[in-house]
């Protein structure tokens, strides 16, 4: 998928959740740059980067030309 293509939005709940999961908001960033891309259902896509701790995912959805990122996961 290119991201070129699309607007990206995000939203204030995901630097909300972010601080509280202790996530530098740099690392959001750099997931939905360097990520590897899962889509799901209809309009849903998940941003996951790898790293050597954690894992950090970014949940969003497609509308039109948007992509919006609504909240933010830290994994294993």
């Amino acid at each position: 998928m290119d991201l070129s293509k699309y607007d990206l939005e995000i939203k204030h709940h995901v630097f909300i959740q972010a601080l509280k999961r202790g996530i530098n908001p740099d690392l959001i960033e750099d997931t939905l740059r360097k990520g590897s891309i899962a889509r799901y259902g209809k309009h849903g896509v998940k941003f996951v980067n790898h790293g050597s701790k954690r894992t950090i995912i970014c949940v969003g959805q497609i509308i039109g030309t948007t992509i919006k990122i609504f909240t933010i996961e830290e994994g294993n």
